[in-house]
């Protein structure tokens, strides 16, 4: 059993992008054989049907790391085979197709996987197209780690109108015409994912206000609509996206547009601290409880997060940062800093002791998400939707999905 892990082990390659990958000589890797030579003098054989069969010696092209890591220059990716992904036959391929090609409608999806968009509209296999365009990698974290954390986010609907009310009295906000918002990228490559927020006071960037010094507002700003919970307002920044049900009977899309520029913190994590709620407890619904039966302690807790969401209205229901539909369970909010939006990818977490593996699509991201094995997966509209997504909160493994050109020397 052991020589049986080892060779599954060595039969697979390392690529770490979050440095910089040292040119490879063509054909076998110095670096690489070295470590697998130890291996297979160690093991010294393999014995299958009595026959004793040397260890294969793991060939790297020369362009293959150098080329992934183009793509995810900042994780960690370890190459692996379809069949050794969790519970990959019960997929149902099809419909994962579907929200692939769904996601090709964007330029950042095209450009990561080019002419492949095309094909798999007209694929009428999609297990055997994916199987045969794409090789999978797992993503693991900057300490090796191949687990990470699975939360899951819904399309909240509120009761809202166009005008303040006594009852309709908490401001759904549009993006100031004072935030600035500085792409670093284009001025410093190397943080090309990086953003700067603020405002201009005499000449230099200053922080926005945060969602304290909101309180009261300190000059007039543009209004959606007014809604008539200030937690419920509170969740609609946290899921990013929603539906407001006007008083004439009309519903208003809204979607995000901006943010203040201030890091978001968890009001579950205050909560913990201040001995309120136990770390195990922590979930959307535990949390709205407490704010229900403190109401004088509930601008306290959510002036502890300072980040703001603006919104703006949308024509169709939850969109994310790709601006498409979102599809439930096959949609997921990543760390862009890890893992470009637009990806294709797999997923294995425990979801009420229950295996949940999915392909999925990054079509999404949030403040919460942090990190390279990390996913906020959409849940959908409704109540059952948001149950589901409130509660969960699971270990989870992620493989990205790229196109076999992307590894092929010379392409």
């Amino acid at each position: 059993m052991k020589n049986i892990l080892i060779i599954t082990l060595i039969s697979f390659y390392f690529v770490g992008c979050s440095q910089t990958p040292q040119p490879l000589a063509q054909g076998t890797s110095e670096a690489l054989s070295k470590p697998i030579e130890e291996a297979q003098k160690s093991t010294q054989k393999v014995i299958d049907d009595g026959i004793q069969k040397p260890l294969p010696i793991l060939e790297l092209p020369n362009k293959k790391v150098l080329k992934v890591c183009e793509v995810m220059p900042q994780t960690q990716l370890v190459g692996t085979q379809f069949g050794f992904l969790p519970e990959w036959e019960k997929e149902n391929f099809q419909e994962a197709l579907a929200a692939f090609v769904n996601s090709c409608q964007t330029t950042k999806t095209q450009k990561l996987y080019s002419d492949l968009c095309h094909r798999a509209k007209e694929s009428k296999d999609a297990k055997a197209f994916i199987e045969k365009e794409f090789t999978p990698y797992q993503i693991n974290a900057d300490n090796g780690d191949e687990t990470g954390l699975l939360t899951g986010y819904y399309e909240p609907q509120l009761k809202g109108s166009l005008k303040k009310t006594k009852v309709y009295k908490y401001p759904v906000y549009k993006t100031p015409e004072d935030l600035i918002t500085v792409d670093l990228g284009s001025l410093y490559p190397e943080l090309k994912k990086y953003r700067l927020r603020g405002k201009l006071v005499d000449n230099k960037i200053v922080p926005y206000p945060s969602r304290k010094q909101m309180n009261p507002l300190n000059g007039p700003m543009d209004v959606i609509c007014y809604v008539d919970s200030q937690v419920d307002l509170f969740f609609l920044e946290v899921q990013g996206s929603g539906r407001v049900s006007l008083e004439n009977g009309e519903i208003l899309y809204i979607g995000y547009d901006n943010q203040n520029g201030h890091p978001y913190r968890a009001i579950g994590k205050y909560l913990v601290k201040i001995n309120e709620l136990k770390i195990e407890d922590v979930s959307l619904q535990s949390i709205k409880a407490w704010l229900e039966k403190n109401p004088s302690r509930i601008n306290e807790v959510l002036n502890y997060n300072d980040s703001v969401v603006y919104f703006k209205e949308s024509k169709r229901p939850a969109s994310g940062a790709l601006g498409i539909e979102l599809t439930p369970k096959r949609s997921i909010a990543i760390d862009r800093k890890f893992i470009p939006l637009g990806s294709l990818l797999y997923m294995s977490a425990d979801v009420n002791e229950n295996k949940f593996c999915n392909l999925v699509v990054a079509q999404d991201t949030g403040g919460a998400i942090k990190g390279a094995v990390r996913a906020d997966l959409f849940m959908g509209h409704g109540e059952d939707a948001m149950q589901t997504a409130g509660k969960l909160k699971s270990q989870l493994q992620l493989w990205i999905l790229l196109p076999k050109e992307t590894e092929e020397d010379g392409s």
